[in-house]
């Protein structure tokens, strides 16, 4: 982040539009690198190396998403002050929140998903492992 630095004072528009960019830049990455991630599972999927399910994939996806965005919250939002969701307003504080809060959700919602597909690859082993009768 460019925010309290020194040539981008996050009060004023040139401060605002540099931070906005580097956050902007910031996200691109990481989506990039989570597209990356999706491609080689899938490549790996295709090729029968690991086959976990779409609920399991993307329930630690978003639950991932979700995580990231809380520690992010904290300790960028609340804790450093870094900067907050809207630094173009006097009392930026219930933006924070609902990201918080929407952050939170993302991660219940990821390991709700998670667990269903947790399950279901289980369900699965067990009815194609052989020797589940001989136990």
């Amino acid at each position: 982040m460019v925010s309290h630095v020194e040539d981008y004072p996050t009060d004023t528009l040139a401060g605002l539009q540099a931070n906005t960019v580097a956050d902007g830049v910031f996200h691109v990455a990481a989506w990039l690198l989570v597209m990356a991630g999706t491609t080689l599972t899938v490549l790996s999927w295709r090729e029968r190396r690991v086959a976990p399910n779409w609920s399991f994939h993307f329930g630690l996806l978003v639950m991932g998403w979700g995580i990231f965005n809380v520690i992010e919250g904290l300790i960028d939002h609340q804790i450093l002050q870094i900067h907050h969701v809207r630094d173009d307003l006097g009392a930026p504080l219930s933006w924070d929140i609902g990201f918080l809060i929407f952050s939170v959700l993302l991660v219940v919602v990821g390991w709700l998903l998670y667990k269903r597909g947790a399950r279901q690859l289980e369900s699965q082993s067990i009815t194609r492992d052989p020797s589940v009768g001989n136990r």
